[in-house]
């Protein structure tokens, strides 16, 4: 029987019913990689960053990586491509509860609900000024499955979308499409600059201080791809200098955000601890996709869904 260990819980309603479509495949779902290395694992099933790569030294039966989360940068890809281990993701099933979470930020922050809110806790009753989205211009960094989603949406509201990647080419959701090194040319447009980007050496501090010196100085800056595409201190000082008008942070170059970082007290700026993503249907969609690749590798065929490149990291 093949063997396949997952390391995160799931419902028991999820275990019953892997149970009864793979009844030639033994399951763990002891929800742990400790003592991995004495079972004899050839399929892993896990968020990926318990998977260090001591583990995978005591993992001599793996053939196979199921990563149920978008990012891999966190795991020891060089080694599983030494190994020609397969590397698979659950890229897509985050587009829907990211593009709400990123629509919501902006409709909030252009409606002045936070304004709304505090007023409403001092009991004062006063106008304050609002914006509406049509006419307005986003630059979506990354516009692949969830930036696709993002822009299809902004564009029912009249939003101006374009598209950067590195390659260059059309992608859904985008009225245009640019390159990485188009950047900067493009930033004095744009009302919203939206980062979906994943963890990569190309992406790793694409953007410095030239780039927010450039944006406007009414533009609302969001990241929520990683952490590594910008260091924190440039945010930082482009938000104190009103370089920008607000920033929208899922993601930071160190998680948990540490207590004494200047962004937890910078009122234009939103901390968010990293749950874009979240929602109650991520691990049903994730073990549908898991489902569709091992009826693949039980009949030995090879079109599996998100294979990752592990020398590129996506």
């Amino acid at each position: 029987m093949t063997n396949v260990l997952l390391t995160f819980p799931i419902k028991e309603r999820f275990r019953n019913a892997l149970k009864d479509q793979f009844p030639k495949v033994n399951f763990d779902f002891s929800d742990t990689i400790e003592g991995a290395d004495e079972k004899e694992v050839e399929i892993l099933v896990t968020y990926g960053s318990d998977l260090t790569e001591k583990v995978l030294d005591g993992l001599t039966e793996l053939k196979w990586v199921m990563v149920a989360s978008a990012g891999v940068d966190q795991m020891p890809l060089a080694g599983l491509g030494e190994r020609g281990i397969l590397v698979t993701n659950v890229s897509g099933i985050h587009k829907t509860p990211m593009a709400e979470s990123i629509l919501a930020h902006i409709l909030s922050l252009n409606r002045a609900l936070p304004i709304i809110q505090e007023q409403q806790k001092q009991k004062i009753w006063e106008k304050m000024k609002s914006n509406e989205l049509k006419g307005s211009t986003a630059l979506i960094l990354g516009p692949g499955s969830i930036g696709g989603e993002v822009g299809r949406l902004l564009q029912a509201f009249g939003v101006n979308t374009i598209g950067c990647s590195r390659s260059g080419n059309r992608h859904d959701g985008m009225h245009e499409d640019i390159l990485f090194n188009e950047i900067e040319n493009t930033l004095p447009r744009a009302d919203y600059v939206i980062s979906v980007l994943p963890s990569t050496s190309e992406t790793r501090w694409l953007l410095d201080e030239s780039h927010f010196e450039k944006m406007k100085k009414t533009a609302v800056f969001m990241n929520f791809g990683r952490g590594d595409l910008v260091r924190e201190r440039v945010v930082v000082h482009a938000l104190q200098n009103e370089q920008i008008a607000h920033a929208v942070l899922d993601v930071f170059e160190q998680e948990p955000l540490p207590s004494d970082s200047p962004l937890w007290e910078l009122s234009n700026c939103t901390v968010s601890p990293h749950v874009s993503a979240l929602s109650a249907k991520y691990v049903e969609r994730a073990l549908e996709i898991f489902k569709e690749n091992l009826e693949m590798w039980l009949s030995g065929d090879e079109g599996y869904k998100n294979v990752i490149e592990t020398d590129r990291g996506y």
